[in-house]
């Protein structure tokens, strides 16, 4: 079993903090990255893309000239796709892009995400992450004393107002509920920040599901 260093968000660390080997020592499998990140960001889609065809264009009501004896072929309407302003042939259509992964793959696939941060020693467990004031400054600061970087994303066991303002300034650093946590946000930052709190309830949702499915 994988133990990790509790820090504090003063300096220093606070013991250390057992890791649940179902969670955090899983196989990494990046074909199964490769479908979740997939499936999230073609359900973000507006699928709102839109053309005419030759139906919606309007005019074209009258025949351009008559059938025969002009030399040229034979026409029925100028809203056909050859002319300028036609109809467009085969044109996207609104429509959604959203698909499903069953929730074995995408629970294997989170707790892979999780194993990886892991392995590289990218993942940072803190005893309470906590600013009297919703500045950026503080935050900022702490995040310094931790060695972060700027590519953070930090989970938390409950909204925080404050930490929210703090944090919307920093383009790389977001704020996350252990049950919003997700493939994508976890790929996407380079440091990955937990609180012992939102770490017992990642545990325990990612766990217990995959004691109860059999993993």
């Amino acid at each position: 079993m994988a133990t990790v260093d509790l820090q504090k968000t003063g300096g220093g660390t606070a013991g250390s903090v057992e890791l649940d080997p179902i969670v955090f020592e899983a196989s990494v499998r990046p074909h199964l990255f490769h479908a979740e990140v997939r499936r999230q960001l073609s359900a973000k889609r507006a699928g709102t893309h839109s053309t005419k065809n030759r139906a919606a264009v309007s005019g074209g009501g009258a025949k351009p000239y008559r059938q025969k004896g002009t030399g040229r072929a034979r026409q029925g309407t100028t809203r056909a796709a050859q002319f300028a302003g036609g109809g467009a042939v085969f044109g996207p259509v609104p429509r959604g892009y959203e698909h499903s992964l069953n929730k074995k793959t995408r629970r294997a696939a989170l707790r892979g995400a999780l194993s990886l941060r892991l392995s590289e020693g990218s993942l940072v467990v803190v005893d309470t992450i906590a600013l009297e004031a919703p500045k950026t400054r503080d935050l900022v600061s702490m995040l310094t004393g931790l060695d972060l970087g700027d590519s953070v994303l930090i989970v938390v066991a409950a909204e925080d107002a404050t930490l929210l303002k703090a944090a919307r300034n920093l383009k790389k650093t977001d704020i996350i509920l252990p049950a919003g946590l997700n493939v994508y946000d976890v790929l996407r930052h380079k440091r990955l920040v937990i609180t012992r709190e939102a770490l017992d309830a990642v545990q325990a949702r990612l766990g217990d599901e995959a004691k109860e499915g059999g993993e």
